[in-house]
């Protein structure tokens, strides 16, 4: 089987709900970092293959096959597809998967993969992550079969967070104390530069809007999401606007087309778990990936477990023994943001960026996702 490299990965800052790119129509905002790819990798856009992008809730604007109507709208070759597609979360990681699948199958050479999401502009979006605050019904929780087989319970992220929470007895304290931390090292990463390498300016629009001034203080302050909870907004990602793309390349295409390679793809994988606890699927997930390359947690120099909740992570930490000394050191989506469709993408380019940075080798990427999924994978930097 063939290798497959990332040649380059860009995104733009990330927008909070209501922010910087709230007005920007979703195929445009996709189109940015299209744009951005191509020129700095120089690569000729009429060699690409495909292009596979992420993107939840393709209504409106997001809605007909958005991945190719971003490649268009950046002015990019008419002959080359593209195709959408929706793990949920783990939307734009899949495409990142099913990108050097292509490459690694030796039927593709050049694949472009990302995503994009404007959550401030498709309501549907903010219910996914807001839950019943905003009136949010599972639409599957209404088959008969789903019914059949795992009753009228309430399915949403925010009961399997709170789940989580009195499962693996993880206080609001530990939480906010973890939020804490995701916003003070993402107010570090960005005053140090550290996103410069990886952010692509849309106009003057090149830092990220979501991080917080907050102490452990005002988080304790916040009303829980359900009664007598342990879940506020403090510790959940937050609403935003963001897209990601990154260029995958066969051993041929890097030769001939003289790339350079930043990384390889050492492993993909995507495993599924209890629907109904949803957001547990990281956990089984990465030992499973850990096995399968005969890796462990001390070989793994940089981890990104994606902040859908501080339960998640810190549930995840727990039973993998991963020290937070590893884990999302330029902070995570509690307070960078979790653009849903964009996110997979977005953590791959910072875990590229940040293993060069201080010269780690291996990189291990995982997410919880809607439907109780989760992707991994583990990129070497070379």
């Amino acid at each position: 089987m063939g290798e497959a490299f990332i040649i380059d990965a860009v995104r733009t800052a990330v927008g909070k709900r209501g922010g910087a790119l709230a007005e920007v129509h979703p195929a445009d905002l996709g189109a940015h970092s299209l744009t951005a790819l191509v020129d700095r990798t120089g690569i000729d856009a009429g060699a690409v293959d495909d292009v596979i992008m992420g993107c939840c809730d393709t209504i409106g604007g997001q809605a007909g096959d958005v991945a190719r109507t971003a490649w268009l709208v950046a002015g990019l070759p008419d002959h080359v597809p593209g195709v959408t597609i929706d793990r949920q979360c783990g939307s734009s990681q899949q495409a990142v998967h099913f990108a050097a699948q292509g490459v690694m199958s030796g039927t593709q050479d050049l694949v472009v993969a990302g995503g994009l999401q404007n959550m401030s502009a498709i309501p549907i979006s903010a219910a996914m992550l807001v839950g019943q605050q905003y009136g949010f019904t599972t639409p599957f929780a209404e088959s008969p079969g789903w019914v059949k087989r795992y009753g009228d319970q309430e399915v949403s992220q925010f009961r399997s967070a709170e789940m989580i929470a009195e499962k693996w007895d993880i206080s609001r304290e530990d939480m906010e104390a973890y939020a804490l931390a995701s916003h003070q090292r993402a107010k570090a990463a960005i005053a140090e530069g550290r996103f410069d390498r990886e952010i692509v300016p849309i106009g003057d629009f090149t830092v990220d809007q979501c991080p917080r001034e907050t102490s452990l203080e005002k988080m304790a302050s916040l009303e829980p999401l359900a009664p007598g909870g342990r879940i506020t907004a403090a510790v959940a990602s937050q609403i935003c606007d963001a897209s990601s793309a990154l260029l995958i390349a066969s051993e041929a295409a890097v030769r001939d087309h003289g790339l350079t390679p930043r990384a390889r793809i050492h492993h993909l994988s995507v495993r599924g778990d209890d629907p109904v606890w949803m957001l547990t699927g990281p956990i089984e997930a990465t030992r499973h990936a850990l096995a399968k390359t005969g890796l462990t947690v001390d070989d793994i120099d940089l981890f990104e477990c994606n902040e859908a909740f501080a339960s998640v992570v810190l549930a995840w930490m727990k039973e993998l023994d991963v020290p937070h000394s590893k884990v999302n050191v330029n902070g995570g989506g509690i307070a960078l943001g979790h653009p849903i469709g964009a996110t997979g993408a977005r953590l791959m380019t910072t875990l590229l960026n940040e293993l060069e940075r201080t010269g780690g080798r291996y990189g291990l990427q995982t997410m919880c996702e809607g439907g109780g999924q989760a992707n991994v994978t583990i990129i070497e930097r070379l």
